[in-house]
């Protein structure tokens, strides 16, 4: 599967613009090809109570589940400005999950695999373990 990375920067940078951020005013987007060769999307949607807002991750794979699209196999994050945004730890983990093997995040230095945002992420596999 060929991954168009600028096509998937500009559809994240698209998605700042339907971001709900009034109190920070720092606009997050999201886009995603997946395995089914789908692309998902998401936005940031803060909450006046700070902690409970809804990061661009959560919202892609809020789309990606709801549209039973598979895996995530190519991700991009940028902010309003079009910068590249590093997913935060509550994301790693979830987008880790929800990634298929090999799946790559565009990063300044170019891409790299998402499971390397998150050594020793916990897995299903954790579950099992007494």
């Amino acid at each position: 599967m060929t991954i168009d990375w600028d096509m998937l920067r500009t559809e994240a940078q698209a998605m700042t613009k339907r971001s709900y951020a009034p109190y920070s005013k720092f606009q997050v987007g999201a886009a995603a090809l997946t395995s089914t060769g789908d692309v998902v999307r998401g936005c940031n949607v803060e909450n006046v109570s700070y902690g409970l807002g809804l990061c661009a991750e959560c919202g892609l794979v809020s789309d990606l589940v709801g549209r039973d699209a598979g895996k995530i196999v190519a991700l991009a994050v940028v902010s309003g400005a079009g910068n590249h945004c590093a997913p935060c730890g509550r994301c790693r983990q979830i987008l880790v999950e929800h990634s298929a093997d090999g799946a790559l995040i565009d990063l300044p230095d170019g891409p790299s695999l998402i499971v390397d945002l998150l050594p020793g992420n916990f897995d299903p596999t954790r579950l099992q373990e007494g």
